[in-house]
């Protein structure tokens, strides 16, 4: 008998789940899309084995249902879920990024015979869209599983055994204190990056030297401002009450280093900067997480004509993929620094050891 797998949403999440669950032994996966034109480009990836443009029809009988849509809208289409007669017994998860809002919405509704486990794959890309979708995209990251009150210990163990096709590692978190963490490490950086960036370009206003020298670090520390802002803007509001917090004791953090600089307390400073640095050593290197590491090399160059064509046709040649070249610096009788970028770190990893074996200086 077939285990029937809906995907609600079959975009980068979605898909890339369906493309784990898709020719596994007793899977079928029904994808769900609200327009015919996303539902064309479903086809045409063909990451599901049906698709749909009814919501009926991918739920109905479904044994799991991923809702893969944003957070804005979770609440909207599990009222929608609620009203239809699903399977007794059915799993019901959502791959949101805050998950108090939506257990509570869940515990609020008439699930019957309803099992809603929360879920959190802590995995993104640059990209966007079901074009995007990869069966590498949760390999080694953490998947977050929050249950609700209603789901059983055998559900729970079903979700985590299909949830093994992704590679991912799966670990059981409480709502709350799953948005205290993810709101620590992911949702106040993003404010942080945004309100530096907007604080820098309200300098450059009067001064555009801000804007030329503000390349190189700066752009890398703040690439996270560069995100999807309605998706944030969803995001940040389903976590309002803990970002309120945080958000207070990132001002007294602040304010205390305002208070060092002002005392001229250096040794202060120094051990703020070294507490931080040890700390920082301990984090997993090699481990995706809340915020999507970056996947870059750094060689020196001559300044020299067809350099930048020689590195790349020599990774083109071997078939590892760029994403991105840019020229950190150059100037005449001094090396440039060529930044290489990637998509994941299999490629990165292949080019970096290509490189060396060319004597190139490759850093990380």
């Amino acid at each position: 008998m077939q285990t029937k797998v809906a995907i609600i949403g079959v975009g980068l999440i979605g898909g890339s789940l369906a493309l784990c669950f898709k020719g596994k032994p007793g899977l079928t996966v029904v994808g769900y899309s609200h327009s015919r034109d996303v539902m064309e480009r479903i086809e045409a990836r063909g990451v599901v084995d049906q698709v749909t443009m009814s919501l009926e029809e991918a739920a109905l009988d479904a044994d799991f249902i991923f809702l893969c849509v944003p957070v804005g809208i979770l609440g909207h289409y599990l009222q929608k879920l609620s009203r239809l007669p699903l399977k007794p017994g059915c799993i019901l998860t959502d791959v949101g990024s805050t998950k108090a809002s939506i257990a509570s919405a869940a515990d609020a509704l008439s699930l019957n015979n309803v099992h809603f486990i929360g879920g959190h794959p802590m995995a993104g890309s640059e990209r966007s869209g079901v074009e995007a979708a990869s069966t590498l995209l949760f390999e080694n990251a953490y998947y977050v599983l929050t249950p609700s009150q209603h789901a059983t210990e055998e559900a729970y163990q079903s979700l985590e055994k299909l949830l093994a096709y992704t590679k991912s590692h799966v670990i059981r978190v409480e709502p709350m204190l799953h948005d205290d963490i993810v709101g620590a490490i992911s949702h106040l950086p993003h404010i942080i990056a945004v309100a530096l960036v907007n604080q820098v370009r309200t300098y450059n206003e009067s001064n555009e030297l801000y804007r030329q020298l503000a390349a190189g670090g700066f752009r890398d520390i703040t690439r996270i401002a560069s995100s999807a802002p309605d998706v944030w803007r969803d995001i940040l509001l389903s976590n309002k009450e803990v970002l309120l917090r945080l958000l207070e004791d990132w001002r007294c953090n602040v304010n205390q280093f305002a208070e060092m600089l002002a005392q001229e307390n250096g040794e202060a400073i120094e051990q703020a900067f070294r507490e931080a640095g040890e700390f920082r050593n301990e984090l997993p290197e090699r481990r995706k997480g809340a915020i999507q590491p970056l996947y870059d090399i750094y060689i020196d160059v001559p300044d020299v004509p067809g350099v930048i064509g020689q590195v790349a046709t020599v990774l083109g040649v071997r078939q590892i993929n760029l994403s991105n070249m840019q020229i950190i610096e150059s100037r005449e009788d001094v090396p440039g620094t060529l930044r290489l970028s990637f998509r994941d770190e299999e490629e990165m990893e292949k080019a970096r050891n290509l490189l060396m074996k060319l004597e190139y200086s490759v850093y990380v």
